[in-house]
């Protein structure tokens, strides 16, 4: 085999670099910063457009 690393060495560097992420967003979200995801944003629209059209359909 080439590879220089053991399996289990990648794994904790993957999962150390998962916790990672979290803790930043968590720390972006305590500071303010958070944002809505773009699909909850998505669903609200559907949602919306789709109401208008049932009340314009079936009125």
């Amino acid at each position: 085999m080439v590879n220089s690393s053991p399996p289990d060495r990648e794994r904790l560097n993957w999962v150390e670099r998962r916790r990672q992420k979290i803790r930043d967003e968590i720390a972006r979200n305590r500071r303010g910063e958070y944002t809505v995801p773009t699909w909850v944003l998505t669903l609200a629209l559907v949602a919306l457009v789709g109401g208008w059209l049932a009340l314009v359909f079936l009125a």
